[in-house]
Parts: structure tokens; sequence; C-alpha cells
């Protein structure tokens, strides 16, 4: 991994208790970047800021729930406060409930929507006043390729993902003039908790679907977090960038 440099920076990361957010999380702070995270799960929670803090980081872990506006305005105010700047949000919570559509309850709905898309919003709405005063800012906001393509028994899932890539173009236009930017970044098939449960021969079904033919890990989708929030990408906002060993080209 190439460390950018975040020294100085600091970074909300949401969902950060395992795989993905774990990953991001942990590359942010090895780039020098002091890490807020954020999930449901504290004791989860508790196990990365220990780990990152033993690596040398800084880390402090919140538990919050991400759909509630209050909620991540709070955690956002309160971490501004401690720190005096925010620079950093990756919006990476996110929950699937799938069934399809005549057996969805509604409920499984809202939730996904709930989290996942409103999620983003209230990040962002939290997070925009403060960087806007620093006239900086870095937004990554994590998607799928299921968005992109959908998948059938995941309609809200795919509507969510393909919400918050229409979520990223209007916040790189309001934004971009405050020299704040904002991208997604949208995996596709990862080895995480989800994946591990597989049998083989589902496995082996997705890697064939890959022109890479593996699935990737983690830290491939870190890896371009890192870039995004980091100085060298200050040209770039509005986009939707996948991760997905050449599964999906558009």
């Amino acid at each position: 991994m190439k460390c950018y440099n975040l020294n100085e920076k600091v970074a909300i990361v949401t969902g950060a208790s395992r795989g993905i957010g774990e990953a991001i999380a942990t590359q942010l702070s090895s780039c020098g970047a002091k890490i807020i995270l954020i999930a449901r799960n504290a004791d989860k929670l508790k196990i990365v800021q220990e780990r990152i803090t033993s690596q040398g980081g800084i880390a402090e872990s919140i538990t919050g729930d991400v759909s509630s506006l209050d909620s991540f305005a709070e955690i956002i105010s309160s971490a501004n406060e401690k720190w005096g700047h925010i620079d950093i949000l990756v919006n990476n919570a996110g929950v699937a409930r799938d069934n399809i559509i005549m057996r969805m309850k509604e409920d499984d709905w809202d939730e996904v929507m709930s989290i996942n898309l409103k999620g983003c919003f209230n990040g962002i709405k939290s997070v925009a006043r403060p960087m806007i005063k620093n006239k900086a800012g870095r937004i990554i906001n994590i998607t799928s390729v299921i968005g992109q393509i959908g998948n059938a028994g995941q309609s809200n899932y795919a509507a969510s993902k393909a919400g918050i890539m229409g979520l990223t173009k209007s916040m790189a236009k309001e934004l971009g003039s405050r020299n704040i930017t904002v991208n997604a970044v949208a995996p596709g098939y990862i080895t995480t908790d989800m994946t591990d449960e597989l049998n083989n021969d589902v496995k082996e079904k997705m890697k064939s679907s890959i022109p890479l033919g593996r699935l990737g890990t983690p830290d491939d989708v870190a890896n371009l977090v890192c870039f995004l929030a980091s100085d060298d990408a200050g040209y770039i906002t509005g986009q939707t960038f996948n991760v997905d060993g050449g599964m999906v080209m558009i």
C-alpha cells in the first residue's frame, strides 16, 4: 500500500467495527490520520480501536446510529469541538435484508434505506458546515456494484446503493466550490464475514464472473479510499470508482 500523507487529518469512518470499514480505518490511520470509529456494536468497535492504537495510531470509538440525524450531528459536533476540524468522512455503514419483492417486509425496505442511503445523507449534512468553514474536505461514500447492475432478491439494497451514487453527484456539485470533494467507491465481491459463510461452489461461481479471477479484499477497497482522501485526489469529484476485479464494466 502506498502511504498517502494524511498527517494531522481527522477522519470519521462509519461501519468501522469490521470488514471494509475496519480496513479503511486502519489504513487511514497508517497514513497518519486521527480516526473516529462509528458503529453500533461497541465491543467490536473497541477491538478495532485498540488494534489501531497498539500500532501507534490515534483513534476513538463512538457507538452511534447513522440512521438518526440527531445522533450523527451530535457525533460530528463533538468531534469538531475536540479536534477543531473534520477533514475526511467515509460513509461506509450498511446492511442487507435480502428477499424477493413478494416476500420482502416493509421494515426490511425501510431499514436498508435508513442505514445505507439516509445514513449517507445524515453524515454529509452533519459534516458539511464544519468542512465549509474549513474550506476543505473529503467525503467518500461506499456504494456497491449492485447499485449499478441490480440483483434478484436485493431490490432494497440495490436501490439504496444506486441512490448513494446520485447523492454523491449532487453533493459534488453543491460542495465543489468550497474545495470539498465527494466521491463514491463501489466494491464488487469482497471477502468478508458474509462471503466466508458461502460454500465453495458459490464462491467459484462468483469468481467465474470476475475477469481477474478472484474475490477482492477489504484492503483493495481501503487503498482507493486512502487515495481519494489525500491531496493527490484534489481534482477528482462526483465520480464512482469500481473495485471489482473487472466484474462490471460500464
